[in-house]
């Protein structure tokens, strides 16, 4: 069985651009080598924005090295980037962007939901690619509702939504770089889920609403990252209420992770690479 190896909370509040109001919860420069090869997590709500006209979210910014996987829980978000990909996703659809040897992208709340307002949720995962994808083309991947296999749990304990990974022989629509799960994870109150995953492989699991016991000690709440030991493959969880969760586990890259600022390389050389790269005009376009 997994252990827990520790809770992980906020680093502190800010805003991207003027659409997200986000808790950072980790990054590269606290937990990497214990998240690999998950680089960062914002988690953006709950919160809740009245009808406007203005356009609210941050403009065009660079990535290199990495993909960002924005998952929407309520309200509306729009994508666009220098490869002329984008769309617009609403709750329980994702955005996975893989910016590899360069992208610049922008990120806005959709029309619909900006001129109607209402409850605003999301998260933004930074995911690293291994050395040898670092430079990989450029790409976008907008996963609708339709999409994510929903699988129920035995003994009606909730469901599970496969964004990435493989659950009960139902395969995520997300093409990943390296072996991981993502799942959208409800659990009822009261219930007692096992789930079985690789040996050695990071685990970790982000409470939105509710909360889940990992033990018979150590209680999540909202907002908590519990990250478990990567011995053992079962993980037992117990709802403690009727809990949203984000369930993340993937192989570890064991590889160095160098970052500044919008680019995360595995070395210093790299990211002044990069920097040069992207003052030279030589990011992905259209």
């Amino acid at each position: 069985m997994k252990k827990l190896a520790f809770i992980k909370r906020s680093n502190g509040n800010h805003w991207v651009g003027d659409g997200f109001p986000v808790q950072s919860i980790f990054s590269y420069r606290d937990i990497a080598e214990e998240m690999s090869p998950f680089l960062l997590m914002d988690y953006a709500g709950p919160a809740r924005f009245e009808p406007t006209e203005q356009r609210r979210g941050v403009g065009q910014h660079p990535h290199r090295g990495f993909e960002t996987v924005t998952i929407v829980y309520d309200g509306q978000v729009s994508h666009h980037d220098s490869t002329n990909a984008g769309g617009t996703i609403g709750a329980g659809e994702v955005q996975w962007m893989t910016a590899g040897k360069g992208i610049i992208h922008e990120e806005y709340h959709g029309d619909d939901y900006a001129k109607n307002g209402g409850p605003f949720e999301m998260i933004q995962l930074w995911v690293n690619l291994p050395a040898k994808h670092k430079l990989t083309k450029p790409g976008y991947q907008g996963i609708t509702k339709s999409d994510i296999p929903e699988v129920a749990l035995p003994d009606e304990a909730g469901k599970v939504r496969v964004i990435a990974g493989e659950y009960a022989g139902k395969t995520g629509p997300a093409k990943t770089f390296s072996a991981m799960n993502v799942w959208d994870v409800r659990l009822n109150a009261g219930t007692r889920t096992v789930f079985n995953l690789p040996e050695g492989h990071t685990t970790a699991i982000f409470v939105l609403k509710g909360a889940v016991k990992t033990g018979s000690v150590h209680t999540i709440r909202p907002s908590e990252l519990a990250v478990m030991q990567r011995e053992g493959t079962e993980l037992v969880l117990q709802a403690q209420q009727d809990t949203v969760l984000l369930l993340l586990n993937g192989e570890p890259l064991n590889e160095p992770v160098v970052g500044h600022g919008p680019f995360v390389m595995n070395s210093w050389e790299e990211i002044d690479q990069a920097i040069n790269d992207y003052n030279l005009g030589r990011f992905a376009t259209a």
